[in-house]
């Protein structure tokens, strides 16, 4: 069959190496899996499977360093998880069986318990005898911690086929942007992230969830799945009529030729690896100095981190070799050096190595302050109504007393017009149209005070590139909530004592465990708001999934989500919320929502401010096309977020109510959150719409940062 496009020139720096110990794990874990069984009489399996399959052969690729015994328990882990797959398939997914489903995934963790002292049930089928023994082989040489985050994984890493099972394949072929995180969704990095620390060194606690190690770790999946994407197009696409494939998904977005959307896909995996590179070499060092992490701490996290680079290294080799995939020609065109002699391929490593360059300096190359003029605004899709709080007027008054007393009107950085042109008010008026008039005045202060510091930062920090004073001043701020009896800090400026104040009047009522969800709400909002400063100083526009995923940070959808939980109280079940839906439910908002922003601030972010957080703008860079090309990438998938959250509250919900057995009480809260979401939602877009912040002709009458001739003035015009 010819081949559907030419396999592009992959970016891969880190040279694939091959375990010694290959023949002993390929012995062992069919060995294994038919002590499990897992073979003849599984109505799975046969042996010629396994061997087809050769999880050896992977993973002797992916994980070079191994011992002999470590790499017969990492392939048996990966022949347990492949076979679920297929058992799950077999027996749950082809019967549409949810009941059973849900029953069989509700017994897998009773096989993983944090101490091993704790008695497991007696395993009733392959799955469980096999996920029993690896656990009990695992995790004595793990520490509680890896032991507690493994075993998340795993959960979500099998929960995914129940959430497959219950959603409708509506026959969508996703947005570009939209489709890079639902690939990652499915593909099981952390579980994979967690075996590369057992192969090679276990991170720290303190940095584990950090963001620079979870870049690490989503980056590097991004980068295994999109590499799956191009080699596997022809047996997807062509002949299992697959339409989740990112060479698919391109070019039936953009109207392309299949091999102009494979290079594209390329040049989406390249950038996310030189994502992998940018944040190991920049920010894990901030973080081991930031953390004051030990010379063998520092170590492990070099080790974890050279092992996921194996893992991509060895994961292309195995694409280059399986008969499984799309690969003709493509293991002689990999090896440059090969019979030719050294020197014969100079022409392709230097074209190769001159695209790299130009693929990695696209993203510092941005002019600021260029002349864009007013921001093109589409037919938004809004289906929910619109309700305003009758206190609206009262609050707006009583708002700009509040700014006053607390300083934030008299630093230079806002004066009451500008304010004024906020309206914040209005946006928490929309938001919460049934407040009474106290609690819609602490929602416009939390508003107004977040928007503030949104500009702050920049004004105050960007411009002179102080990121060490931007740190210290979120680290204050973090001090400005305690929680158990701390005390408060004396306040140095108006966001200090804005905050203290909003901190005493918010959280009266709430519990230890709740102070400090809200707080780490608050935190992960100012500290994004430093992970733009770092990128404003290198000039450098991220790519787009780093954007979208700390631009649910910058916009604050974290905190404004948790005030609203706040009023649930402990009727639903904390794992309600860490549920497929309702985690789908909340990003399809805030995506859109913070999209919303980035098309109506087009104009005042890149023309007045030089900025260059924008959606639109990370769209135009990264897929080099034109203003109203790339607001129509970001228009589509608005509107397929919008319809994210249809579908997930109208049919994912109610399964989910019937999954966790919630109560009417439990169902009527959460049918009244998606409720408030929905207020959410149609609040912002009518601010947005009727704010002068936005408009042309107040962006002439007033200049919103720092224009290249200003010095170093903190006033505005």
């Amino acid at each position: 069959m010819t081949q559907p496009f030419v396999l592009p020139h992959f970016y891969m720096p880190y040279p694939a190496r091959l375990n010694p110990h290959l023949d002993e794990a390929r012995a062992h874990s069919t060995v294994w899996a038919r002590e499990m069984g897992m073979l003849e009489g599984s109505g799975v399996w046969e042996q010629s499977d396994l061997d087809a399959h050769d999880y050896g052969l992977l993973c002797a690729y992916t994980h070079p360093d191994c011992d002999g015994p470590d790499l017969s328990l990492i392939t048996d882990w990966y022949v347990w998880v492949f076979f679920f797959d297929d058992h799950f398939l077999e027996v749950f997914k082809r019967s549409q069986d949810r009941d059973g489903g849900k029953a069989y995934l509700d017994r897998l963790p009773l096989f993983m318990p944090l101490d091993l002292s704790t008695p497991v049930p007696e395993p009733q089928n392959p799955v469980e005898a096999g996920l029993a023994d690896l656990w009990a082989r695992t995790v004595p040489a793990m520490s509680v911690d890896w032991r507690r985050r493994f075993s998340v994984a795993t959960e979500h890493l099998l929960n995914e086929s129940m959430w497959e099972l219950s959603n409708i394949n509506e026959g969508r072929i996703s947005n570009p942007v939209e489709y890079i995180e639902m690939r990652r969704k499915v593909g099981g990095a952390p579980w994979s992230a967690g075996l590369v620390e057992y192969a090679t060194a276990e991170v720290p606690a303190s940095v584990a969830e950090s963001r620079p190690l979870r870049v690490l770790m989503e980056t590097f999946s991004d980068g295994v799945h999109l590499r799956n994407d191009l080699f596997s197009y022809q047996r997807e696409v062509e002949d299992e009529g697959e339409l989740s494939n990112g060479v698919l998904v391109l070019e039936t977005f953009f109207g392309c030729t299949t091999q102009e959307a494979a290079e594209t896909v390329n040049d989406i995996l390249t950038s996310r690896l030189h994502q992998f590179e940018h944040t190991a070499l920049t920010e894990v060092p901030g973080l081991a100095l930031a953390k004051g992490l030990t010379p063998d701490e520092v170590g492990a996290v070099a080790a974890y981190t050279r092992g996921l680079q194996d893992w991509q290294s060895g994961g292309h080799e195995w694409h280059l070799r399986s008969s499984r995939y799309m690969n003709e020609g493509a293991l002689e065109e990999s090896r440059p050096f090969a019979v030719g002699g050294f020197g014969t391929s100079a022409a392709n490593i230097g074209a190769l190595l001159a695209s790299a360059g130009a693929e990695r300096m696209r993203a510092y190359t941005h002019v600021p302050y260029q002349r864009v003029g007013p921001s093109l605004l589409p037919d938004f899709y809004m289906p929910f109504g619109l309700n305003l709080s009758p206190h609206l007027d009262g609050s707006r008054h009583r708002l700009i007393g509040w700014m006053h007393s607390m300083g934030m009107l008299q630093e230079g950085v806002w004066d009451e017009d500008k304010l004024a042109a906020a309206d914040l008010p209005l946006c928490a008026a929309g938001i919460h149209p049934d407040a009474t008039a106290d609690a819609l005045d602490l929602s416009s202060a939390w508003l107004a005070w977040g928007t503030y510091g949104d500009d702050y930062y920049p004004l105050v920090f960007g411009h002179r590139r102080d990121l060490a004073a931007a740190r210290l001043c979120t680290e204050r701020l973090s001090a400005c909530m305690p929680i158990e009896g701390d005390a408060f800090p004396a306040p140095v400026n108006g966001m200090e004592r804005g905050l203290i104040d909003l901190w005493r009047r918010t959280t009266v009522a709430m519990t230890p465990e709740q102070l400090r969800t809200f707080r780490a709400a608050v935190d992960v909002m100012t500290e994004s708001w430093v992970w733009e400063l770092a990128n404003q100083t290198q000039n450098r526009i991220p790519d787009p999934i780093d954007y979208l995923e700390m631009r649910r940070a910058t916009f604050g959808s974290d905190l404004t989500m948790s005030l609203c939980r706040i009023g649930h109280g402990r009727t639903v079940p904390p794992e309600v919320y860490r549920s497929g839906p309702v985690q789908s439910l909340e990003k399809a908002a805030a995506d859109y929502a913070m999209l919303i922003n980035d098309v109506f601030s087009y104009q005042k972010e890149i023309q007045y401010e030089g900025e260059i957080h924008n959606g639109i703008l990370v769209v135009q860079n990264f897929f080099g096309c034109d203003y109203p090309t790339a607001l129509g990438v970001i228009h589509d998938l608005m509107t397929q977020r919008m319809q994210q959250f249809e579908h997930v509250a109208a049919h994912e919900f109610p399964v989910l109510y019937e999954d966790f057995k919630l109560t009417d009480e439990a169902r009527a809260i959460m049918d009244g959150y998606v409720d408030e979401l929905r207020n959410w939602l149609s609040g912002i877009l009518n601010w947005h719409q009727q704010v002068p912040r936005y408009k042309s002709d107040h962006l002439e009458s007033r200049s919103h940062g720092f224009l290249p001739d200003r010095g170093s003035a903190l006033m505005l015009g």
